[in-house]
């Protein structure tokens, strides 16, 4: 795909943006009354607050998709199929909260259907057997759909991950590093998300919901899987790198200190940071911030790939993630102590 190629994509944008936030002005009403999210021990709100604005999110990646008519890989149906299946999940789980076993088994199947149907030349890691590969992405798609679950934890912080890392993966897509269809997802996701940020400004009237997080979280995983594929392992571990640091390193300390990771918590370090006394513009910027000087780094290892550069650029990536978790847990044990 060539960067003259641009004009749909960015018509998938706008298209994407505006019906997210009509859907999402229609719907209000209907999720005042059935998708209250009430606080509980991993919350930052204090107040019943509407949930469900993924709803409106997957709508309109759902109708760019369809309406893109692009020459189309399999694994794109697959995909979009597996993601309405964990759309719906999460909205029964937003309503009605489902056991961790029933969800697991659930994003298993959603995560299957994606990783068999990849095509089969596509490699990650080329250096492992084949079926090797195949079952690590399986559970690397299930650690990112859950990982971004997780870190929706306040206002603005999905919206701070997920807008520069589809920007940086559209501006890639436009260049070849993607294929066509997967640049056109790209494009609609970022505009879609731009669509639900007003309503999620904090003070948010509305919040994503597990109806947007995990799929969210597995159009992420599709895509970021395709940019590796593709040759750009480097800028597939920079784009998401905060969110995978704050998450994993909070699972580890979780699982050495014994405690329960299917329980409800508040120990991600931006969480930290909240109860530290840190603003939630201070948190979400500086996660917003650092994001995009990831999405810079990841754009050098594109356009001057090198081993010694992105081995450069990873370092840097991984010094200004550290630095961050670092302010971040100094001012929750600040406050603590």
């Amino acid at each position: 795909m060539q960067i003259a190629d641009g004009l749909w994509p960015s018509a998938a944008f706008v298209f994407a943006m505006i019906l997210s936030g009509g859907a999402i002005w229609l719907l209000q009403p209907l999720w005042r009354q059935y998708a209250l999210a009430k606080p509980n021990a991993r919350s930052s709100h204090e107040t019943p607050t509407p949930q469900g604005g993924g709803i409106a999110v997957m709508l309109a990646v759902l109708v760019v998709a369809v309406l893109s008519t692009v020459p189309a890989w399999p694994s794109l149906y697959s995909m979009l199929s597996a993601a309405l299946l964990l759309a719906v999940l999460g909205a029964i789980d937003d309503i009605r909260a489902l056991s961790a076993p029933l969800r697991l088994i659930v994003q298993a199947v959603a995560v299957i259907l994606v990783v068999a149907t990849l095509p089969s030349e596509l490699r990650v890691v080329p250096i492992f057997p084949w079926w090797l590969e195949r079952a690590l992405l399986v559970i690397a798609f299930l650690w990112f759909v859950n990982l971004v679950n997780f870190m929706d934890g306040i206002d603005w912080m999905t919206v701070a991950e997920v807008v520069p890392v589809t920007i940086a993966l559209s501006v890639f897509g436009l260049t070849g590093a993607l294929p066509r269809d997967a640049t056109f997802i790209a494009f609609a996701l970022c505009g879609a998300m731009i669509g639900f940020a007003p309503f999620n400004r904090p003070v948010a009237r509305l919040f994503l919901g597990d109806v947007g997080s995990l799929p969210v979280g597995l159009l992420l995983g599709w895509l970021l899987t395709l940019l590796a594929g593709n040759g750009h392992f480097t800028a597939t571990l920079l784009l998401p790198l905060y969110y995978l640091a704050d998450a994993t390193v909070t699972l580890v300390r979780r699982l050495l200190n014994r405690e329960d990771v299917l329980q409800a918590h508040r120990s991600h370090f931006y969480q930290q940071a909240m109860d530290g006394g840190l603003n939630i513009y201070g948190i979400v910027g500086s996660v917003f911030a650092v994001n995009i000087a990831l999405s810079g780094l990841a754009a050098i290892t594109v356009f001057s790939p090198s081993r010694s550069f992105n081995t450069l650029m990873l370092v840097i990536g991984c010094i200004l993630v550290g630095s961050l978790l670092i302010k971040f847990n100094r001012i929750g044990r600040h406050t603590s102590s």
